[in-house]
């Protein structure tokens, strides 16, 4: 894919390239993921309750939901279940999902900045790009577009990070995570990048393995896009 930067062979300021997690990153859509979650699985005959799905933030849908049902001990097709998930989840956003603060300038100022960007989700691809067109960003903003099915370990596993880095032909430690998970955090750092975390999901001391945390991309410090490779 060609050769990758790195700290040793170019000293300009970094980061060069941003990887961005979608939900709670980009858009507050964990309400709405919930919802459906729940009536799928009451229309399999369980009753769960919102709170069973926060164990699971930010691992991808096929934990999200196969989570919940282990706590159960309720035996599901994940595959189906997860479809019938999006399904309700796509109908539901629809004229309701927004983005969160800030992120339109922030993917402004990146763009201006020359930064190459990513997003790197562990939902399934048909979620990121229904999110993406709700909220008004072409998939083509971005340089690269990693989904869940892109790897084979979610998070906190740094596979996701790893594959978008790779697709910006960058090292990862030249990159900026945007994070808002613990789970997306820790990915990170294992992936070698440094890392925004954003406390839309988790409180600040649940983040406090990433670089910087702020309350969204409009709260961001300005350090987050010009620091030196260490």
């Amino acid at each position: 894919m060609g050769k990758m930067m790195n700290p040793e062979s170019d000293k300009k300021v970094s980061p060069y390239g941003v990887l961005f997690d979608m939900d709670g990153v980009l858009v507050d859509s964990e309400a709405f993921i919930c919802r459906a979650g729940v009536q799928m699985f009451a229309e399999k005959g369980l009753k769960v309750r919102p709170e069973d799905f926060v164990p699971f933030i930010g691992t991808g849908e096929n934990r999200y939901l196969g989570g919940v049902a282990e706590k159960y001990d309720f035996a599901i097709d994940i595959a189906q279940a997860k479809k019938r998930t999006y399904d309700i989840y796509l109908e539901i956003i629809k004229g309701n999902l927004e983005p969160l603060p800030g992120v339109y300038e922030f993917i402004e100022k990146c763009m201006r900045m020359g930064k190459r960007m990513a997003v790197a989700s562990s939902a399934d691809r048909r979620k990121v790009t229904g999110n993406l067109k709700e909220i008004g960003l072409a998939a083509d903003v971005f340089d690269a577009v990693v989904a869940g099915e892109d790897v084979k370990h979610k998070k906190p596993a740094p596979d996701i990070f790893l594959k978008a880095a790779e697709c910006l032909k960058l090292a990862p430690e030249m990159c900026l995570v945007v994070e808002d998970a613990v789970s997306g955090v820790e990915a990170a750092k294992a992936a070698g990048a440094r890392c925004l975390a954003l406390t839309t999901s988790f409180p600040r001391e649940k983040l406090n393995g990433a670089d910087y945390i702020a309350t969204d991309l409009a709260d961001a410090p300005e350090e987050v896009l010009g620091w030196e490779p260490l």
